[in-house]
């Protein structure tokens, strides 16, 4: 017999040492312990939950136990001691897909959903294997551990582990009935700026906390909902989100509120609050308004003992609700909370301002014009950091570094002058709303188009505003806001009253957890040294992300000044080459690397037409500042690239490189490019000039190269199919009855298709890594059915499926629509293949400043190995060189084996250089073209959830279950 998603079960022995260690052992777990029972079937009595039906039912469970003495079997004894023979143990389940097996000498499994799995692993001593922790309970019983439920059932909350130390021995006493938990419900909250990807957020929050098992509110109108209630908390179903991905702004709408910032307000928030049974709340919002969700938290038990004192609830209701819940997300454009790399938000703003300075950008050439732009940030200057390094700005102004208030007008002047006599035909200066000088008086376009204008230049000002938070979410806040809002509804799961208020962020690659309280208070330091004059010390206590792209705009803007050159023997030749398909962000690339080259006085080359154009040309420029300055917003290879690799032949690479003596090599480019790279290194044998440090910059829109969790071009590649799409299920919304399958590139890769299936909200994924059978179309048709059947032709939605190109040979594109087409009568279907569009045009923000990232980064690379030298004795004295030269040659600057052949790439939480023979033999999948490390697998699992795809996948297992227990 199979039961999936019951309450209880019973375990039976007749060995009592074995039921005290069964019982300690499940204790240890935390699981609930509801009675034991002896033979004396009289003193049986019901536990709160369970019938006596039930008990009875489980007593006779226990009659197949005993001793044989001989063939008779004899009689458990009688007894009301937990020493007695033949006891059984039932165990409350707050667990999910609970499978029992029985008969004669039969073991039972027991399935369980964790949202710890890596404390499981700890308590039990067992490995994580394949996502699951597997034991045995001292019975022989087995136990599954498994971090997605299945959703019919409960699940495991915050209570589920405890730290205090195992009774050596069990009374029946501790075996009493605990009080039936409630079920866990969770609010949800905009509060403060609207930003792009809030309504992803309370997407994300809906679905993931009802496939928990949970029940989800929204608050409407920030806090005001919770001070004023009734219809502005409202219970969220699922399909109430559908659609909420393309949306801009926020659904459930955000506003100040006074009243909320008055104990009376709070009291009143709490009020309502209790009256839904809501005790979690979920905040998305700015620094303000996690501080006011904190003290919600801290003044929680004082409210609800004054609503007590008055009479609104009862003592039993507060008691019910004793301990707040809040799990902060950070929407905000301005990105300027700690903690966090990223907030949700910032990247959609930012990607508005580029593509409005861009604009901007092409009548200010017409006019030979200089722009003064004004964005958002009145207390931080990220955005207006980080448009400086994505529009090519000549000078910046914000408020963690404060302009000298003597001589910021002179050094301006300087800065633009000399770009000017350089060739450039505009000028663009962005300037943060919050932007100071040292004496605390604030710069404003106004004054800085005064001296633009003193320089002889026709000057306008642009105030961009509130476009900057307008528009549809982009696909990186898509996915922040999605994978943060499913990792509150787990926060809150997790959550125990001893916890301090998590903040959900990211770093690098990765979803983190960090103390709200710390993250607000670190963020206010910052405002409080600008207003000490303390511009040091605010400008540290940003991320070092800040730091780190501040000092690159300055490379990049200011670093022509000619103040950074080094001594005349430490420059260095640098080539730069492109190799593999044209993806967005080469350019922008080779423009930072060549502007730092110059800054430093090295010489920067470029290969022109990738390595076969040096093969058969020795096609090599010198790159100067002018050939580069405009090209962070074109896309493409304006040097040229393909696909051929240096093995064309070899001895001509190396004939090149010996003949320009090159001290270094940064390749960009694709799979192609990794393989270019591990030729290089191998050949350092029979060739010593390839001795020299060479990386590689991952460059293509598959995102398939190994070392790395993110390639330049695959940004800019994602907002294009998001676009694409979202057009797309417009179309197929207008119709009301039509599904969509858009086919995607990337290879042998499923990153891409797993991206966008998740960020468009799209009903399957189709990829190379999973296998597509009929089975799986078949439960996809399904699915749509059950979509159309829900919306039944309200929803103007539209249904998409997304399929890699490579997914599989047999089923193809048309070949999938044809199936689903056919097997249903209640929609038709179509098929979109975006093809190269998906490379892009302009590069986005994003791909932009992480290009000159990872190119200044690799400059610094090749200039610290070059600093690494060989001593050799000349004429009898030590003296350090940075190479050794035999006839002629340059036969050594780093060493064989060592990692000065690396790829740069983010790896979980770590921007890092990894060597390439590491990844040749360990994650390269070389017939295949991609790494074996399946970095997004998480969203695919998410985007199951999220689909509705698991509810049904379970939900049709249940009934297949049930229909073999019936036949049974």
């Amino acid at each position: 017999m199979t039961v999936t998603g019951v309450a209880y079960t019973s375990l039976a022995t007749g060995d009592s040492s074995k039921y005290t260690e069964t019982v300690q052992y499940y204790r240890k777990l935390g699981f609930t312990l509801i009675r034991s029972f002896d033979r004396n079937i009289s003193q049986l009595s019901s536990s709160k939950g369970v019938a006596h039906d039930s008990l009875k039912e489980t007593w006779l469970e226990s009659f197949k136990l005993g001793q044989f003495q001989g063939v008779n079997r004899v009689p458990l004894q009688e007894s009301n001691s937990i020493q007695s023979e033949g006891v059984v143990v039932k165990i409350r389940l707050t667990t999910a897909d609970v499978v029992v097996a029985t008969g004669d000498g039969a073991s039972v499994h027991l399935g369980f959903f964790t949202t710890n799995l890596e404390k499981v692993s700890s308590v039990l001593g067992a490995a994580i294997e394949d996502g699951q922790v597997v034991s045995h309970d001292p019975l022989g019983n087995s136990l599954t551990f498994v971090t997605f439920p299945n959703p019919l059932t409960g699940t495991i909350t915050g209570d589920y582990f405890h730290e205090q130390p195992l009774p050596k021995s069990v009374d029946i006493e501790d075996l009493a009935a605990p009080t039936q938990k409630k079920k866990k419900k969770i609010a949800v909250m905009t509060s403060g700026g609207d930003s792009q990807g809030m309504n992803a957020v309370v997407r994300a929050v809906v679905r993931a906390g009802i496939f928990y098992g949970c029940d989800v509110f929204a608050v409407y109108e920030g806090y005001t909902g919770l001070v004023k209630g009734g219809d502005l908390l409202k219970k969220m179903e699922w399909d109430d989100v559908r659609g909420w991905l393309a949306l801009g702004g926020t659904l459930i709408g955000t506003a100040r509120c006074a009243e909320f910032r008055e104990r009376w307000g709070r009291v009143a928030g709490a009020k309502n609050m209790i009256d839904n049974g809501i005790d979690s709340l979920i905040v998305c919002g700015g620094d303000g308004s996690l501080t006011g969700a904190d003290l919600f938290r801290a003044e929680w038990p004082s409210l609800l003992d004054e609503l007590v004192e008055t009479k609104q609830i009862t003592k039993e209701k507060a008691d019910l609700h004793r301990h707040l819940t809040i799990v902060g997300l950070v929407g905000s454009i301005d990105n300027d909370m700690s903690g966090t790399d990223t907030t949700i938000g910032a990247a959609s703003s930012l990607e508005r301002i580029t593509e409005m300075v861009d604009y901007i950008d092409a009548t200010a050439t017409s006019h030979s014009r200089a722009f003064v732009v004004e964005v958002m940030g009145r207390h931080c200057g990220w955005l207006a950091l980080n448009a400086g390094i994505t529009t090519g700005a000549d000078y910046i102004f914000v408020p963690e570094r404060a302009a000298d208030s003597k001589t910021w007008r002179e050094e301006l002047k300087e800065v633009c002058a000399r770009h000017r006599a350089k060739g450039r035909r505009t000028t663009t200066v962005i300037v943060a709303e919050g932007a100071l000088d040292s004496e605390l008086n604030p710069v404003t376009p106004e004054d800085v188009k005064d001296v633009l204008v003193d320089l002889g230049l026709d000057t306008r000002i642009t105030t961009l505003g509130h476009v900057q938070r307008g528009g549809t979410a982009v696909a990186y806040d898509r996915l922040l806001a999605t994978m943060q809002g499913v990792e509150a509804v787990k926060a809150v799961l997790d959550l125990t009253p001893s916890d301090p208020s998590p903040l959900i962020g990211i770093l690098e690659n990765k979803i983190i957890r960090t103390p709200l309280v710390e993250a607000v208070k670190q963020t206010k330091k910052v405002a409080s040294a600008i207003e000490a004059r303390d511009f040091d010390t605010a400008i540290n206590l940003r991320s070092n992300d800040f730091l780190e792209s501040y000092s690159n705009f300055l490379s990049l803007s200011q670093g022509d000044d000619g103040k950074q050159i080094l001594p005349e023997d430490k420059r260095l030749n640098i080539a730069i080459v492109h190799v593999g398909a044209s993806s967005a962000g080469l350019n922008a690339a080779t423009r930072a690397a060549t502007l730092y080259c110059l800054s430093r006085g090295h010489t920067p080359y470029a290969i022109q037409n990738g390595f076969s154009g040096l093969i058969r040309h020795g096609s090599v420029e010198k790159l100067s500042w002018g050939d580069v300055a405009h090209w962070h917003n074109t896309g493409a290879s304006d040097i040229g690239t393909n696909r051929t690799l240096p093995s064309m032949d070899i001895g001509a690479v190396a004939f090149y490189f010996q003949k320009y003596h090159f001290d270094g090599l940064i390749i960009i480019g694709g799979f192609e490019g990794f393989t270019s790279l591990h030729e290089l290194s191998e050949a350092r044998k029979e060739f010593p000039v390839f001795n020299i440090p060479m990386t590689l910059i991952p460059a293509t829109v598959s995102n398939n190269v190994p070392g790395t969790e993110y390639s330049l071009g695959c940004d800019t590649c994602l907002n294009s199919l998001v676009g694409y799409c979202d057009a797309v299920k417009q179309s197929a919304s207008s119709s009301r009855r039509r599904v969509f399958v858009v086919e995607v590139q990337g290879g042998h890769s499923g990153y891409i298709a797993s991206y966008i299936g998740l960020v468009t909200g799209a009903v399957a994924v189709y990829l190379p890594e999973k296998k597509i059978t009929l089975r799986t179309i078949q439960e996809d048709i399904s699915l749509l059915k059950e979509n159309f059947t829900v919306d039944q032709g309200l929803n103007r939605t539209g249904k998409l499926l997304i399929r890699n190109e490579t997914a599989s040979d047999i089923f193809t594109t048309s070949l999938i629509a044809d199936i689903i087409g056919e097997s249903s009568k209640k929609f038709e279907t179509r098929t979109a293949v975006p093809g190269h569009v998906q490379q892009g045009g302009a590069p986005s923000s994003q791909d932009r400043v992480n290009a000159s990232r990872f190119a200044i980064k690799c400059c610094k690379f090749i200039e610290e190995w070059n600093e690494r030298i060989n001593s050799v004795d000349l004429e009898g004295s030590d003296k350090y060189l940075r190479f050794k030269y035999v006839d002629g040659r340059k036969v050594s600057t780093v060493g064989d084996n060592t990692p000065s052949a690396a790829v740069i790439g983010v790896k979980g939480s770590e921007l890092k250089f990894t060597s390439i023979e590491e990844l040749w033999e360990h994650e390269a999948d070389v017939k295949l073209r991609k790494s074996l490390n399946v970095h997004w697998e998480e969203i695919n699992e998410v985007s199951d959830v999220l689909s509705g795809r698991l509810i049904l996948r379970n939900r049709i297992l249940a009934e297949k279950e049930e229909q073999s227990h019936a036949q049974v």
